[in-house]
């Protein structure tokens, strides 16, 4: 089903191009701002007539009167000095309802024209490390603009670019074998050191292998002899030597069951089959600079090797170097992307490649993107976009830490959301059963973490506030959440009033819209389609959860003013609809869309 403001422009720029005997002309219509001058506003006229050298209201009057729209909207009305005001018809509102209503898993929202191939990259957490806080927005905001991108009809790759190979790895490697060997000499030093000894039960835990990680990190910085068996590590790695593999694969298997994980908890589309770390380019990456130089792109500077995109100077005005292979032959996160765009075009066959990631790699996707483009690896034809957000903030306005200045740990946030989920739910609702409790709780918490972060702009900062998160009032989950369930309880009500809403929806066909409330609600639920193209178009998720609010709210209003099971029998099922298509749309929305949870009741 055609998006009404894609029919609209359609065909208000073909009577702008009759009238005026050009081509190329474009209507630019709109919501309307202010429902009082109507529905959608077309603006497009008044630029038309600048060019035309024209006055542009007498050009709208005759585009008007060539406009045919009489199957959509009452007769246009030409407003200011140019602008068309377009207000829907009852009728049409009803027949686009029934077609919705018809489409029982789409909700009749139109997919894509010319379907392309996506592929996202998303989350990208490191090998013996815990997720933290920091990992939760690209995983989030990824999942989310995969799962718009495919509803849509796109074919997306999803692609987990993890921290798994370099020098880090030598860490891991050599701070396990340390531990294995001489678990009690390490321990004695930490002893001396004043840090904390290696945890029980390690290796098999992730908090472990992190630990140790992190006291090896330390000593690297410390000691030689330390620093060069660890660099020993990682060229045996980069071998391929079995030793090195072995604790590598273990390593990578305990971090990577942890992550699994939280994606469950999460609600997030990623699994093993999506990972695609560093180590998988690592035979790729000497091809990557013996392609740049034999193209004259890549040239040696101080040793390394770089090459310098036109336009990107230092603080003192001198080119910058995008570095691809250091003066000691280590290869750079820069030279593992750039495999990874050659691979996503040459073998996913890429038409746009997506990366979420934090503002902070702002210049590093702009340099990367320059290079690709240069190289001929992605060509114009293949959209390249960094799709960047802003920092989750503490309550002082710095990046949220815990108290000893650690980053928060993903799974400890989200477990402390979920138990005061269950402080909310055993309030309102004391008499459900623990295992109802549990589920309600669960549903309740994560969805607030996960639509707090959508429903703020992306490329934002914003403060975490469990407070806020979990409100039953505002753009929260937990209103989006109860306005569902209020739905829902209509049906339950429905039984106890001898209401059979299955048979009264059962072939319906026409549907009587006549009081404000009817009428603004439902020109809301046939803007669905808009909201999700605004929403993928941009990268934006909270293009989708203003349009879900301001569908609650639209929908409160509307019951408040309409009966519904007490209505008279002839306008009931219209307002039974109403209430069914609100809630499809809610549930699609945000379990569908956004992987947010609704429930029954709560």
């Amino acid at each position: 089903m055609k998006l009404v403001i894609d029919e609209l422009e359609e065909r208000i720029s073909a009577a702008m191009a009759s009238v005026a005997g050009v081509e190329g002309c474009a209507a630019i219509v709109r919501p309307s701002t202010d429902p009082k001058f109507g529905d959608y506003q077309a603006n497009g006229v008044m630029a038309l007539a600048k060019k035309l050298k024209t006055n542009p209201r007498k050009l709208a009057e005759e585009v008007v009167e060539n406009l045919d729209l009489n199957d959509i909207c009452e007769p246009p009305e030409v407003a200011g000095p140019g602008f068309i005001n377009l207000r829907l018809k009852a009728d049409f509102l009803a027949d686009r309802l029934l077609e919705i209503n018809e489409d029982t898993t789409g909700l009749a929202v139109e997919k894509a024209d010319k379907p392309r191939t996506i592929v996202v990259d998303f989350s990208s957490p490191n090998i013996a490390k815990q997720m933290h806080v920091g990992h939760l927005r690209s995983t989030i905001i990824g999942d989310a603009i995969c799962r718009m991108l495919e509803f849509l009809g796109h074919k997306v790759i999803r692609q987990n670019h993890i921290g798994d190979w370099g020098l880090q790895m030598g860490m891991v490697i050599h701070s396990t074998r340390q531990a294995q060997s001489m678990k009690e000499a390490v321990d004695g030093y930490e002893r001396r050191r004043g840090l904390n000894r290696f945890p029980e039960g390690w290796p098999l835990e992730l908090s472990s292998l992190e630990h140790s990680y992190k006291i090896m990190s330390k000593r690297e910085k410390e000691d030689q002899q330390v620093a060069y068996a660890i660099r020993e590590s990682t060229v045996r790695l980069q071998r391929g030597e079995k030793s090195e593999i072995d604790i590598w694969k273990k390593a990578r298997e305990i971090t990577l069951n942890e992550c699994l994980r939280l994606y469950r908890m999460l609600s997030v589309t990623l699994d093993n089959e999506h990972i695609r770390g560093e180590s998988f380019y690592a035979d790729m990456l000497p091809g990557v600079v013996s392609g740049l130089q034999k193209k004259n792109l890549a040239v040696d500077s101080k040793g390394a090797v770089c090459v310098f995109p036109e336009g990107f100077k230092n603080k003192e005005g001198a080119p910058l170097p995008f570095i691809i292979r250091k003066s000691d032959g280590a290869y750079l996160y820069a030279t593992t992307d750039l495999a990874a765009v050659r691979y996503r075009v040459d073998d996913l066959k890429a038409d746009a490649i997506v990366y979420v990631t934090d503002s902070r790699q702002k210049m590093h996707f702009e340099m990367l993107f320059a290079v690709a483009r240069m190289a001929g690896w992605a060509s114009e034809d293949v959209e390249l976009s960094h799709v960047m957000f802003g920092s989750i903030l503490g309550d002082d306005g710095t990046p949220l830490k815990t108290r000893s200045g650690e980053n928060v740990k993903l799974k400890e946030l989200l477990d402390e959301a979920v138990e005061r989920a269950k402080a909310v739910v055993e309030e309102k609702n004391p008499q459900l059963a623990p295992d109802e409790k549990a589920k309600i709780a669960s549903a309740v918490g994560i969805g607030a973490v996960k639509y707090a972060d959508y429903s703020n702009n992306r490329t934002s900062d914003y403060v975490f506030s469990f407070d806020k998160m979990l409100a039953m009032e505002g753009n929260t989950a937990p209103y989006m959440q109860y306005a569902y369930a209020r739905i829902k309880s209509i049906e339950r009500k429905a039984e106890s009033k001898d209401v059979d809403i299955e048979t009264e929806l059962a072939g319906l066909k026409e549907l009587r819209l006549t009081e404000p409330a009817e009428l603004d609600l439902a020109k809301h639920i046939i803007r669905y389609g808009e909201a999700i193209g605004s929403a993928a178009g941009d990268y934006r998720p909270n293009y989708l959860t203003s349009y879900l609010y301001e569908l609650a709210q639209k929908f409160s209003t509307f019951y408040s003013s309409c009966p519904v099971l007490i209505a008279e029998p002839a306008k009931r099922p219209s307002r039974l609809l109403l209430c069914d298509l609100t809630a499809r749309t809610i549930r699609h929305g945000l379990s569908e869309l956004l992987g947010i949870s609704v429930v029954e009741q709560m």
